[in-house]
C-alpha cells in the first residue's frame, strides 16, 4: 500500500510538472508582447504564471473539485497582504457584503473625499486582498476614504449579483458619510476592467435617487462598458495580447453570464443581435467613433453575420444595462458624473474606453482622458508587486490621485 501511495505520488508531480512546463511555454511563446512595452521578459512570466493558475483551475473543475475561478482566487490570494502605517484599514461587513474601509489616520479638519472601488476580475477573479494595495495607496496619496466592495461572484454567483450587492454597499455607505468624515459633495465611484463598468452602471442608477447624496465623478480604468460588440479595432488588434486574450475573455463572459460556450463564434461575428439592433447602437458603438490613429495596427472592418435567432435568444442578457451601461439612452448618459478614463494601447477591451470618451464629450460631459502606450490590461494590480511591478501601474495611480485632488 505504501508503495502504491508512493507512485501515485511520483506520477502526480510528474503530471503536474509536465502540465505546468507545457501552459508556462505555450503561453510563454505565443503571447505578443509589443515592442515598445519595456521589460517584455518579466510580462511574458507574468503571463504565463497567470494562465498556469487559470489552465490548473480548469484541471480541478473537470476533477469537479473546484471551478476554475475558485481556484485561482484561492491562489491569488496566497499573497500576503501590505500594512501602510499611515492608513486604518477595517473589514467590515454592509449585511452579507464584505467591504473592506480604509482612512488616512493624520488628522483632517475638513471632510475627506469618499471613493467606493469597485475590483476588477470579469466577475469571477479578483478579491478585496488583491486589490488591497491598490484601495491603500488610492487613500493615503488622495487623502480620500476608499470603500472597497467585495461583491459576489461567479460560478457560484451570476449575473446581476455583481451588481446588486455594489449597489447595496453603495448606497449604504452614501447613507453613512457622517460616520466616516466624508465630505457628501465628493463622492466618487472608481473602478478597474468590469469594476469601471458596474462604477458607470451605479452612476446611472443612482441618477435619479433624492434620498442620497449625488455621485460627484467616476472613475474608470481600463473600464468593461458593453459585452455586444466583439469586432472593434482593439478586439482584432490585440485578441493575443497579454493577461486579457480573447479567449479568456470569452470564458470569463460565459461564466458571468451562464451562456453556454457553443454560441462564442456567433458573438464573435455578431450573429447574435439583429439588424435593427446594430443599426440602433450603431451610432455609438461604431469603428467609425474609434480616433483613426488607433486603427493603424491591421484592422480590417468585418462584415456581421446573419441573424441566429438561438444565439439572440440565448445571449440577449447582455445588453442589460448593468452589462452594457455604455448603450444607455442619450438622456441617461448627458446627465452622468464627470468621468476620468484611463485607455491601455494593448488592451483587449481598449475601445471601450475611446467610445465611452467620444460618447460623454459629444453629450457635454466633462471627461478627463489619460491613455497609457505601454500599458495592457491588469497592469494597475502589479502595484508594489515587487520585481513583478510596471511603471505604468504608478502611473494609472497617480492619475486617479490628481483627479481626486482636482475635485
Amino acid at each position: 500500500m505504501v508503495v502504491l501511495l508512493l507512485v501515485l505520488l511520483i506520477a502526480a508531480c510528474v503530471f503536474f510538472v509536465g502540465f505546468a512546463l507545457w501552459v508556462i511555454c505555450s503561453n510563454f511563446f505565443t503571447v505578443d508582447i509589443p515592442a515598445t512595452i519595456g521589460q517584455p521578459l518579466k510580462l511574458r512570466v507574468l503571463h504565463s504564471l497567470f494562465q498556469l493558475s487559470v489552465e490548473l483551475g480548469m484541471v480541478f473543475e473537470k476533477l469537479r473539485i473546484c471551478s476554475m475561478p475558485q481556484f485561482a482566487r484561492f491562489l491569488h490570494d496566497l499573497r500576503p497582504l501590505k500594512k501602510d502605517p499611515a492608513v486604518a484599514v477595517k473589514n467590515l461587513r454592509y449585511g452579507t457584503i464584505p467591504v473592506r474601509l480604509f482612512q488616512p489616520k493624520a488628522s483632517s479638519r475638513a471632510l475627506r473625499p469618499g471613493i467606493v472601488f469597485f475590483h476588477g476580475g470579469a466577475g469571477i477573479l479578483g478579491s478585496l486582498n488583491t486589490h488591497h494595495v491598490i484601495c491603500c495607496c488610492l487613500s493615503k496619496e488622495s487623502d480620500s476614504v476608499v470603500l472597497s466592495v467585495g461583491y459576489r461572484m461567479a460560478p457560484q454567483h451570476r449575473f446581476p449579483a455583481m451588481v446588486r450587492d455594489s449597489l447595496a454597499a453603495t448606497v449604504h455607505f452614501l447613507r453613512s458619510l457622517d460616520k466616516y468624515g466624508v465630505d457628501p459633495a465628493r463622492v466618487v465611484v472608481c473602478g478597474d476592467s468590469v469594476g469601471g463598468g458596474v462604477a458607470m452602471a451605479m452612476s446611472q442608477i443612482l441618477l435619479d435617487r433624492i434620498d442620497l447624496p449625488k455621485i460627484r465623478a467616476q472613475i474608470l480604468i481600463y473600464p468593461v462598458l458593453q459585452c455586444m460588440d466583439f469586432q472593434l479595432p482593439s478586439y482584432q488588434q490585440n485578441k493575443n495580447a497579454p493577461m486579457l486574450t480573447e479567449n479568456f475573455a470569452f470564458r470569463c463572459l460565459f461564466y458571468y453570464l451562464g451562456i453556454n460556450p457553443s454560441w462564442k463564434s456567433a458573438i464573435r461575428r455578431g450573429a447574435h443581435l439583429p439588424a435593427e439592433l446594430w443599426e440602433k447602437y450603431g451610432k455609438w458603438m461604431g469603428s467609425e467613433n474609434i480616433p483613426e490613429r488607433f486603427k493603424k495596427r491591421g484592422y480590417c472592418q468585418e462584415p456581421r453575420a446573419p441573424l441566429n435567432e438561438g444565439a439572440y435568444l440565448e445571449t440577449n442578457l447582455i445588453l442589460d444595462l448593468m452589462n452594457s451601461p455604455l448603450i444607455a439612452e442619450d438622456e441617461v448618459m448627458s446627465r452622468l458624473p464627470e468621468a476620468c478614463i484611463v485607455s491601455c494601447e494593448y488592451d483587449f477591451l481598449r475601445d471601450n474606453s475611446l467610445l465611452c470618451k467620444k460618447r460623454l464629450e459629444d453629450l457635454g460631459v466633462p471627461v478627463t482622458w489619460h491613455h497609457m502606450e505601454d500599458g495592457f490590461h491588469g497592469v494597475l494590480t502589479t502595484l508594489h508587486m515587487g520585481c513583478a511591478h510596471f511603471p505604468c501601474a504608478t502611473r494609472i495611480l497617480n492619475v486617479a490621485v490628481q483627479f481626486v485632488k482636482g475635485l
